[in-house]
C-alpha cells in the first residue's frame, strides 16, 4: 500500500469507529404520517460488559407501538397517555406504548445485535425536524444512557452518550 495512502485509511477507519459506537436507528428518516420500523442498532456492550437489557424511550407524536420480540429476552411495554390526542384510521387514539424493554438476554461486548418496533409517525410532527428515542443499555455492573438530545444549534456531534435521532421527512 502506499506510504501516503496508509494513515488516511487509518484516519477514515478511526473516524469512523465513533460513528458505531452509539446505539444508532438502521433507517435514519422517514416522511410523517408513515408507519416507521426502528431498528436500533447495538455494536457493543458497556465497558467490555455483556448487554442484558435495552430500554427505549418512545417519543410523543409515534403512536400504535408494537416491538417484535426477541428469543432469549423478555419483552415489556410501558403504556402512558399521550400530551394530546391523535387520529388514527379514522379514530381518536389518547394512549399507548411510551417505553419498550427489552431483558433478561445477554449480548456480549464482542457481538452486535439488533431491537425492533414498528409504530405510526403521526401526521402533524413537524416535518424538516428530528425526533429522537432515547434508549438505557444495562449491562453487568455498567448502564450507559444513550438520552442525550442537542439543545437548539448545537451540533449532535459534540454529544458523549447522543439518543438516536430520526429525521422527519415531508408527509408522501
Amino acid at each position: 500500500m502506499n506510504k501516503y495512502l496508509l494513515p488516511a485509511v487509518a484516519c477514515l477507519v478511526l473516524g469512523t469507529s465513533a460513528a458505531f459506537a452509539h446505539i444508532t436507528l438502521e433507517t435514519q428518516e422517514a416522511p410523517v404520517g408513515s408507519t416507521y420500523k426502528a431498528v436500533l442498532r447495538v455494536p457493543h456492550g458497556c465497558d467490555g460488559k455483556a448487554t442484558i437489557a435495552v430500554r427505549v424511550q418512545i417519543p410523543e407524536g409515534v403512536i400504535a407501538v408494537k416491538p417484535m420480540p426477541k428469543p432469549g429476552w423478555t419483552l415489556q411495554v410501558k403504556k402512558g397517555k399521550y400530551e394530546k390526542s391523535y387520529q388514527l384510521y379514522g379514530e381518536a387514539v389518547t394512549s399507548g406504548v411510551k417505553e419498550v424493554d427489552w431483558s433478561g438476554g445477554s449480548l456480549p461486548d464482542e457481538f452486535y445485535d439488533e431491537f425492533v418496533f414498528r409504530g405510526t409517525l403521526a401526521a402533524d410532527l413537524p416535518a424538516g425536524q428530528k425526533l429522537y428515542f432515547p434508549v438505557v443499555q444495562e449491562c453487568d455492573g455498567a448502564t450507559t444512557r444513550w438520552i442525550e438530545i442537542p439543545a437548539a444549534g448545537q451540533d449532535e456531534d459534540a454529544l458523549e452518550d447522543p439518543a438516536p435521532g430520526l429525521n422527519l421527512l415531508p408527509k408522501k
